[in-house]
Order: structure tokens, then C-alpha cells, then sequence
């Protein structure tokens, strides 16, 4: 009996170690696989994991090459700004229409000038193929809030689109714009009682008057203009206002004064001829009929 129960233990115990042997297989071959497919997944998750440190590190660089070219290109403009006097005020950018080859946007730019100031609208045509990329201005518009004539000059760039010879000329004009302000703040404190600015330093005419000599004035006109094609030429002329008494007297013969004010202006330059007028207004004892360079007496305005 005994021999009997020992067998049944025997058989029971190696059971039970087939059974963990079993186990211990499966374990074994459960931990092999995962251990595999542990690995791959590391592996992956390693790739990733630098592509994301690459791709966070490549954005990083761009992000600072972006910045340092903003900064440079912010540097480029102020120069420019500096160096031209054009202020760039504000700037719209709309795009119309975009394809694989073609892209066309809309623009509003506006700024100043010295005391200019302009706003322009246009298109801009952009078109880019294999070797080269075009670019082409259409539906130009431009404001510039000047008291000359500058109509038939923005009519002709708008017509051409031509955004270089509007810049170009409006430097020139700006130029002779600010040319004109200083010379007539320069006579206007040098001869605070015998000249006069109705429009103050912006105004296109400065008034010459004696004190002593009641009704009698000379009006000095500088005009700006700019032809078709962008030229800035100064435009100067002379008019006079005397008392009717004068004028019945006979005291002056004065009908040749605007010409002699032009031979004045080419030979000695704007300034010169100005203030000799202005020594000549600023005698004492003013003879009208001493003016030989005055205007035709019959030449008036209010």
C-alpha cells in the first residue's frame, strides 16, 4: 500500500514538472517574442524620436536664418530710406490668384516724400517656369498729393507701369520740392520785413514788398514741373503790383522785367537772382522806374 501511494506521488510530481516544463517553454518562446518586437519598436522609436530632434533642430536653424534675414532686410530698408528720403508708411498685400506657374497679387503701398506723400495700387504678375521667373505690374494707380501739376507725368507711369521712373522722379521732384522750402525760409529770415510767404514755406510763391513804399510788390512764382517722361525741370517767373497813381504817372516802363528776371536766373543761379531783387525792393527811396527787372506793371493779383 505504501509502494502504491509513492507511485501516485511520483506520478503526480512528474506531472507537475511536465507541466512547468511546459510552462517554462512558453514562457521562454512568449519572452523571446516579445523581446523581438520589443526591439523593433525601440528601434523605430529611437528613428522617430531623432527625426522629430532633426526636424525640431531644422525648424529651429530656419526659424534663426529667418530672423537674421528679417533683420537684414530691416537694415537694407532703413538705409534705403535714409539714403532716398522715401518713408514707406503702410503696405496691403492681397493674393488674387495662385497656380502651380502663376501667381498674382495685389498691392497698396503708401508713404512720403519729404512732405510728399503718395499712395500707389497695382497688380503684380508673377510667372516662373523652369529657368526664370518673370514679374509684370498691371491696373497701376497713383495718388500724390502735390499743389503742382504732376497729371500728365502719373498718367504716363501708369499707362507704362513703370514703378522705377516714378521713385526716380519723385526723388527729383522731392528734391527741388525741399530745394524750394529751405530757400524761402532762408529769405523769409534774412528779410523777415520785406519778404512774405501767403502759403507759407510750402507754397510755390514768395511776395517782395518794400515797407516804405505802400502797394508796390513783386511776386516771385517757382513752379515744379515734371514732363511725361519723368523730367524735373524748376519753372520761375515774375509778377508786380503798383499803385494806380504809378501808373498814371508813367513812373515805370517795366514790360520787359520777366525776361530780365530769366537772363538773371541763367546767369547768376535761383538765390543770386532772388535776393538782388530783394536788395532792390529793400532801398529806402524806391524809384519804381529804377526796377529794370520788375514785371509788367499791368500784371496784377489779389
Amino acid at each position: 500500500m505504501d509502494t502504491n501511494i509513492f507511485q501516485v506521488y511520483e506520478e503526480e510530481i512528474q506531472a507537475l514538472e511536465e507541466e512547468i516544463n511546459l510552462l517554462a517553454e512558453k514562457y521562454e518562446e512568449g519572452q523571446q517574442e516579445s523581446t523581438v518586437f520589443s526591439e523593433e519598436e525601440i528601434l523605430k522609436s529611437v528613428k522617430s524620436f531623432q527625426r522629430e530632434l532633426q526636424g525640431e533642430s531644422k525648424g529651429h536653424e530656419s526659424l534663426l536664418n529667418l530672423k537674421a534675414q528679417l533683420e537684414s532686410l530691416e537694415t537694407d530698408l532703413s538705409f534705403l530710406m535714409k539714403f532716398t528720403g522715401i518713408q514707406f508708411t503702410s503696405h496691403v498685400k492681397k493674393t488674387v490668384e495662385k497656380t502651380r506657374d502663376r501667381t498674382v497679387r495685389k498691392h497698396r503701398l503708401s508713404g512720403n516724400f519729404n512732405f510728399l506723400s503718395f499712395q500707389l495700387e497695382f497688380q503684380l504678375l508673377e510667372m516662373q517656369n523652369k529657368e526664370s521667373v518673370s514679374a509684370v505690374i498691371t491696373d497701376l494707380s497713383i495718388t500724390v498729393e502735390s499743389e503742382e501739376d504732376v497729371s500728365k507725368f502719373v498718367s504716363s507711369t501708369e499707362k507704362h507701369g513703370n514703378l522705377l521712373t516714378f521713385f526716380r522722379s519723385l526723388s527729383s521732384y522731392a528734391e527741388w520740392y525741399e530745394h524750394r522750402r529751405r530757400t524761402f525760409q532762408h529769405f523769409k529770415a534774412k528779410y523777415p520785413d520785406v519778404v512774405a510767404l501767403p502759403e507759407g514755406l510750402l507754397g510755390d510763391h514768395i511776395i517782395l514788398r518794400n515797407p516804405k513804399c505802400c502797394g508796390f510788390e513783386l511776386m516771385i512764382v517757382w513752379k515744379i514741373h515734371v514732363d511725361e517722361e519723368g523730367r524735373t525741370t524748376p519753372v520761375l517767373d515774375l509778377l508786380t503790383k503798383v499803385p494806380e497813381q504809378v501808373l498814371e504817372q508813367k513812373m515805370a516802363t517795366t514790360g520787359n522785367a520777366p525776361a530780365r528776371f530769366r537772363s538773371l536766373l541763367l546767369l547768376f543761379g535761383i538765390e543770386t537772382a532772388i535776393e538782388n531783387l530783394i536788395k532792390v525792393v529793400s532801398v529806402e527811396k524806391l524809384i519804381p522806374a529804377s526796377l529794370t527787372t520788375g514785371s509788367n506793371f499791368k500784371s496784377s493779383f489779389n
